[in-house]
């Protein structure tokens, strides 16, 4: 089975890409499975599932950012899609950690990019962009050539090695040579490492310390003239 993360801010358009993706995976008689992991509330699994009529789970991360749960439950996942005897695993993550990658060694990590966003947006998102394989640019519609260029730019400025594809995800155009990508991925292989290093650091807030101001905490901190610095055994 291969695997597929496809990652990027909200809105960007990456279940609509991810539903084109399955159209032309089940032309060609192959098996897809999708799994939508996200925070509080989301519905596309069971449009997919309705449209399709393929394995589909969906997954709350409720108090846990959206790639660290995707980091906990992927090997879950992935034996579940096993089962399905799919060919395909597509993971759809909400991806909302800029510091973090959700992406797997001996897999395909896809970022969709949404080239209205502005144009410094390939510069904000760290290693969801810098270590994917492909980053998708969707609604190039709605912009002009000069800023198409600019995005495109930025993006290779970001991830010199990754491969750009700009879309109209919504009517299909630009999906094939992302299908074309897929279809050359390797399997996945057991057990699934993380690809890249995970930030260091320790966070009392994220363990419920609710004091306002450095002094307060220990771990990794900064202040407002400080760069990181550590406190703490």
């Amino acid at each position: 089975m291969k695997l597929v993360i496809f990652a990027g801010p909200p809105t960007c358009g990456k279940t609509t890409v991810i539903r084109q993706v399955i159209k032309r995976m089940i032309a060609k008689n192959l098996k897809p499975a999708f799994v939508k992991i996200d925070v509080l509330y989301a519905d596309k699994d069971e449009s997919i599932k309705n449209e399709f009529g393929i394995p589909v789970k969906k997954i709350y991360s409720g108090e846990l950012c959206p790639d660290h749960c995707n980091v906990v439950v992927l090997d879950e996942v992935a034996e579940w899609a096993v089962k399905e005897s799919s060919d395909y695993l597509f993971v759809e993550t909400a991806g909302l950690c800029l510091r973090c990658s959700p992406y797997v060694e001996n897999s395909l990590g896809i970022v969709v990019l949404e080239a209205t966003s502005g144009m410094n947006l390939p510069r904000k998102i760290g290693p969801m962009l810098t270590l994917a394989d492909i980053s998708v640019i969707t609604k190039i519609d709605l912009i002009s050539q000069a800023e198409r260029e600019v995005f495109r730019y930025r993006v290779l400025e970001s991830a010199k090695d990754i491969t750009v594809v700009e879309t109209n995800a919504l009517y299909g155009i630009g999906i094939d040579p992302i299908v074309r990508n897929i279809l050359k991925t390797n399997d996945v292989e057991f057990p699934m490492f993380l690809r890249g290093n995970p930030p260091v650091g320790t966070c009392t807030i994220c363990v419920g310390k609710k004091e306002i101001g450095a002094k307060n905490h220990f771990g990794v901190l900064r202040t407002m003239e400080q760069e990181l610095f550590y406190i703490g055994e």
